[in-house]
């Protein structure tokens, strides 16, 4: 008996205490603003509709039939060519609704992309005819009119019902007339549309009492159903697509892969320069104090062997030590701990030919992005000094529309080319990993302009 009781009086606990819940508020909100809001594709077909009939009615003033005939396609292809930016509006309108009130968050589309070589007007039409999420984001609104009318039932289940609870209450103050004289009953509100309650009595009252304070209970379950199936909407038809979703996301994994890379070989330059570089440099300093003490020694076979060993011992660890610095700065670059403008402010000054550099950047890339950017400048410079045969480079490095764009321009011989071993055809690859372009325009006899760009995020 303990467990079908105690289940019975929580149901019982949980109905009775529904209405008065914030989720029943919250969700009766959000179809108080979904009526108006569903009736939108409505309101457009009425007004396309009084529109040509407007048009047509005039139409006789010409003396010609085909205006109203032109006047309907007209009113049919304004509508087809806004709908899509329509919809991506009231969309957004939605979501907001449904984050708000729903605890129901969903990521806004992306923009649409632009529609190929169109320019101005035709290519905002031919952007918008093609604006996937825009269209769906119509379907949304096509379907949201039956739901609309079903929001509308629940809205009046909660208003009906309540009415319904004061008419016990308010019966004798404004049926008090005298003795011979009939009223009309009064209505009142059931969940039946069309079918009222006709309440001529005061015991009758009691029944609307009745009947309101059912409508009450079951109103926030009538409106959690609806609610439900316009949030499945919401997040189906109004988010991002599923290969939108999907690229983003492999775009977070890539970031997250390239962030942790970069991190990664920080870590082993770090490691590289706090270890085994200092072990090799201590290595190299006892064998050169070694040295000098077997200098110091009478000369002997034994004696003039170990000089040489030491010697040799003393040349390695130093050629490794060599090898170790530049293969740290060839992992990250230390200079880059300082920024993106000291570390090209560094190659420019190494640079074997005069390096013109402006750098212009409101905020500070990523790390990835700036380890990118720098290795860019780096094996540009030095293709340049190499092949271009130049007087004079430029460098120039700024933010733009959220990208980072670096420019190294010479005034050489041009001619380069990825195809032939010069390092562009690794850069560019490099430079893809994080959805970045590179440009290059070098014809014969120059001069040679690259032109990197990376985002400021990975």
């Amino acid at each position: 008996m303990g467990d079908p009781l105690t289940t019975a009086v929580a149901w019982g606990r949980t109905v009775l205490l529904a209405p008065f819940g914030r989720r029943a508020r919250n969700e009766l909100l959000f179809c108080l603003a979904g009526v108006p809001l569903g009736l939108g594709l409505a309101v457009v077909v009425v007004w396309l509709m009084a529109f040509a009939t407007v048009v047509a009615l005039l139409s006789p003033r010409f003396e010609s039939t085909w205006v109203a005939g032109v006047a309907l396609g007209v009113g049919a292809v304004l509508t087809v060519v806004l709908a899509p930016w329509a919809g991506r509006r009231l969309g957004a309108v939605h979501r907001r609704l449904g984050a708000g009130l729903l605890g129901t968050p969903v990521a806004a589309p992306p923009s649409p992309e632009p529609a190929g070589r169109w320019r101005g007007l035709p290519g905002w039409v031919a952007t918008g005819l093609g604006d996937g999420p825009g269209w769906r984001a119509v379907a949304y609104q096509v379907v949201k009119l039956p739901l609309a009318l079903l929001e509308a039932y629940a809205v009046i289940c909660w208003a009906g019902g309540l009415a319904n609870l004061t008419y016990p209450f308010w019966w004798g103050l404004f049926r008090n007339h005298p003795p011979g004289v009939t009223l009309d009953p009064v209505p009142a509100v059931t969940p039946f549309p069309g079918r009222p309650l006709q309440i001529a009595t005061y015991p009758e009252t009691f029944l609307a009492l009745g009947v309101g304070l059912a409508m009450v209970l079951a109103a926030p379950w009538v409106t959690r159903a609806v609610v439900a199936a316009d949030r499945r909407l919401l997040v189906i038809l109004l988010g991002p697509g599923r290969l939108a979703l999907r690229v983003r996301d492999l775009e977070h994994t890539r970031a997250l892969a390239v962030d942790d890379a970069a991190a990664q070989l920080r870590r082993v330059e770090r490691d590289l320069h706090d270890g085994a570089q200092i072990r090799l440099a201590t290595l190299a300093m006892h064998l050169g104090l070694a040295r000098e003490t077997l200098a110091g020694l009478d000369g002997g076979d034994d004696v003039g062997r170990a000089r040489e060993l030491v010697d040799a011992a003393h040349r390695d660890a130093k050629q490794a030590l060599g090898e170790l610095r530049d293969l740290a700065r060839g992992i990250h670059p230390p200079v880059l701990d300082s920024g993106l403008d000291d570390a090209l402010a560094s190659l420019a000054a190494t640079s074997a030919i005069p390096v013109e550099l402006a750098c212009d950047l409101p905020e500070r890339p990523a790390p990835a992005i700036e380890t990118i950017a720098y290795f860019c400048a780096a094996e540009l410079l030095a293709n340049a000094a190499k092949h271009s045969h130049a007087g004079r480079v430029t460098v120039q490095a700024d933010g733009r529309d959220g990208s980072l764009v670096l420019e190294v321009g010479d005034d050489g011989v041009g001619g380069a080319d990825p195809a032939r071993g010069s390092g562009l055809a690794g850069l560019a690859q490099r430079v893809r990993t994080v959805d970045g372009r590179m440009r290059i325009a070098s014809p014969r006899g120059g001069p040679t302009l690259v032109s990197v760009q990376l985002p400021l995020r990975t």
